[in-house]
């Protein structure tokens, strides 16, 4: 019966069945365990899982902009550093950047450099300009209060600096660290992949105060699959 399911439209999965799997999906259960414990097959459940990352990936984009004291930074996902690869992305990894509202929430995009005119092309789209930055020393955050952005604070990372006082980057690099010990259990991410898992990660950071489970079924409501 059509419409039997306000999340997922035209399917055969009935709505108490489909939150039984939303439910499972808010606990970071992989596909196939979630298809053992709700009687559905792995296939079925792992379309569902993409669907719903589709659907998060959809909201994190449009949330913007950040204000008030954020931290700037890039990492670099993928393989060990291979002998003789030296510098920012070697290795062939993929490089994110990142912007964290202190205390409150992070947004990711994956960029294909470092470079001054790429970061800061995002600064300027995603972080009002009477906010406060903090970065390290990397030469990608020369000129931020050029380009409007209210203060810049740096620490050099190169001089064994990390913190003074309140200027530091220690909580978006913890988040780099959260963000790559959750992935690791998925044993290697598709490139093709990757993005929504990045922007799922991001999605459980910003609502890990919330019931995650009712979170999602807001977002299914609002946009169903």
């Amino acid at each position: 019966m059509i419409g039997k399911n306000r999340y997922y439209r035209r399917s055969k999965i009935s709505e108490a069945k489909f939150r039984q799997i939303v439910r499972h999906f808010a606990l970071d259960l992989t596909a196939t365990d979630t298809a053992e414990l709700c009687g559905v097959s792995v296939r079925s459940t792992n379309e569902i899982f993409q669907k719903i990352r589709h659907r998060v990936f959809e909201f994190c984009m449009t949330q913007s902009p950040f204000c008030g004291e954020i931290e700037a930074d890039e990492s670099y996902f993928g393989a060990k550093r291979i002998r003789g690869k030296r510098g920012r992305g070697a290795g062939g990894k993929t490089i994110v950047f990142g912007l964290l509202k202190r205390g409150v929430s992070i947004y990711m995009e994956i960029v294909p450099d470092a470079s001054k005119s790429t970061l800061q092309a995002i600064i300027r789209g995603k972080v009002d300009p009477n906010s406060i930055i903090h970065t390290d020393g990397w030469r990608g955050y020369d000129g931020l209060v050029d380009i409007g952005v209210d203060k810049h604070f740096r620490v050099n990372h190169g001089n064994n600096e990390f913190v003074r006082g309140s200027k530091h980057v220690n909580g978006i690099e913890s988040f780099w660290s959260f963000a790559k010990h959750r992935l690791v259990k998925f044993n290697g991410v598709k490139k093709s992949k990757f993005e929504l898992h990045l922007k799922e990660t991001e999605f459980r950071f910003n609502h890990r105060h919330e019931n995650l489970y009712l979170a999602l079924l807001k977002l299914l409501r609002e946009n169903p699959l």
